[in-house]
């Protein structure tokens, strides 16, 4: 048998029990993100001013939902970010050129969410 067609045989919850796992998952990830992440606290109290602030100043549903989604997508990004850091790290801590470029690309992606949800904001505010 050739070593591409190897079968890992290993259970696979499915259904319910697999959305429960990936949910008790996510959360986990949550919370590990904001005991560990100084970045995504900062995020989420961005966050807990902008969606407020946004349901309180667009006019329409389309408004609103394209205040509050780059939002939204800053924290993901974020959380993306912290999981690429995260495995450089248990990689190991010696400065490696390959690490710091996926480190600085994790971070750079955050800082072009940020910037969409600046623009974003801009463009609304300012189309009226």
């Amino acid at each position: 048998m050739e070593a591409d067609s190897v079968v890992i045989d290993r259970f696979k919850p499915r259904g319910a029990t697999r959305m429960w796992r990936a949910l008790g998952a996510s959360i986990r990830g949550l919370r590990g993100a904001f005991r560990e992440e100084a970045a995504f606290r900062q995020e989420l109290g961005l966050a807990a001013v902008v969606i407020p602030l946004a349901m309180w100043l667009g006019h329409t549903g389309v408004e609103r939902a394209l205040l509050i989604a780059p939002m939204l997508l800053t924290l993901v990004v974020e959380l993306i970010n912290s999981a690429i850091e995260a495995t450089v790290d248990r990689i190991g801590f010696e400065r490696h050129a390959l690490a710091g470029l996926a480190k600085d690309i994790g971070s750079a992606a955050v800082l072009m969410s940020l910037f969409l949800l600046g623009t974003v904001w801009l463009l609304v505010l300012l189309g009226r």
